[in-house]
């Protein structure tokens, strides 16, 4: 991708300086960045990187005087990261699936593909499904019956969308993603010792070996616009309803997303949480990696979790939480620093109980 340092400033909203006609054809590293080369120094305390490389222009943080770097032209960014965004957008070459419809996708007579569709090698494409325009299916894609994607959606290599999923506009699924697989629903012929324990908080009471029989999922999943799938994530259908995904929702790599959830607008769920069966998580929830959420739960609006926290209970909106489980993060914390004096104060506890138990010497 080449671009005029005014081309890309122009492109993202930011002011450029210089030698505003100068072309760079990638972004980079300072200390890495090549004559031809955008470095990206929105952090001061990585000047130092640019003496290191041979870049003659950098997107850099507000105020930054450039000529000072010598630098030959500069882009600056009002909110470095967010400028970052752009730029990545701009410059980014893609995967090269290529334009049309490739001669070994399997479509359904039935299905529906809007204008300027790209379905790459492999793919199936299911009974009466319907893809949005402008839409790329990745190689090894499939889409199953009944389903619809909205327009500009963008499907990496192996993606499953089940049948009867509804996704919004501007869809992203990386590789592996499977959205609307059946959900984890089994039932024994009597109550079963997972029951009994739930309800008294431990008592499986007599244990009797039983099958388990499974329930079918007769729901789906239905997602909204801008929705952004990691890696080898899974969203379960629901069992009578759709599971829900909102509006803006953006999940890693290798989250799971259990029956009968629904989540809310904007949240973010970093890679490897799990959010079990029938729970709500509100909007602007984010989560770190490894966060759990038990089942038939709420999670209120804008609440922040920590990594690895395990939420077990309902969690007020706007609360940031820590731990396994769950509690303000403030109280992990102060719980963190005594765990930490335990060990010197079982030893003075030692102490103590060696001084009052010495025998006395005295005649």
């Amino acid at each position: 991708m080449v671009y005029s340092i005014q081309q890309i400033a122009d492109a993202i909203g930011a002011e450029a300086f210089g030698n505003t006609d100068l072309i760079v054809e990638r972004v980079t590293e300072p200390a890495m960045a090549g004559a031809n080369d955008l470095a990206l120094l929105t952090n001061p305390k990585f000047a130092g990187g640019l003496a290191q490389g041979s870049a003659r222009a950098a997107m850099l943080w507000p105020g930054a005087d450039w000529q000072e770097l010598g630098l030959e032209a500069a882009i600056e960014s009002p909110r470095g990261r967010y400028g970052l965004s752009g730029l990545s957008a701009l410059m980014d070459p893609g995967q090269h699936f290529g334009a049309g419809i490739h001669a070994s996708a399997v479509i359904d007579p039935t299905a529906e593909i809007g204008e300027n569709v790209a379905i790459g090698p492999l793919v199936v494409i299911g009974a009466r499904a319907k893809i949005g325009a402008n839409s790329i299916i990745g190689p090894q894609c499939s889409v199953g019956a009944d389903a619809t994607l909205g327009a500009n959606a963008y499907l990496r290599e192996m993606v499953s969308i089940g049948a009867r999923a509804t996704i919004g506009a501007r869809f992203i699924a990386q590789p592996g993603v499977r959205v609307a697989s059946d959900g984890f629903s089994f039932v024994t012929p009597e109550k079963s010792g997972v029951e009994a324990a739930r309800e008294t908080l431990g008592d499986q009471g007599d244990v009797k070996s039983q099958e388990w029989t499974r329930i079918h999922s007769l729901g789906s999943v239905t997602i909204g616009d801008d929705v952004e799938l990691g890696a080898n994530t899974c969203i379960d259908c629901g069992t009578i309803r759709d599971t829900r995904i909102g509006n803006g929702v953006k999940m890693d790599n290798l989250v799971h997303i259990a029956h009968n959830v629904v989540i809310g607008d904007n949240t973010i769920l970093a890679g490897q949480c799990g959010i079990a069966g029938s729970t709500v998580i509100g909007k602007n929830v984010v989560m770190g990696g490894q966060c759990g959420v038990t089942d038939n739960t709420t999670v209120g609006d804008n609440v922040i979790a920590g990594g690895a926290t395990k939420m077990m209970s309902k969690v007020p909106a706007g609360r940031v939480v820590l731990g396994s489980p769950a509690v303000k993060m403030e109280t992990h914390l102060e719980m963190y620093k005594g765990l930490r004096r335990l060990p010197r104060l079982i030893a003075d506890v030692a102490k103590l109980q060696k001084t009052i138990s010495k025998p006395d010497t005295k005649d």
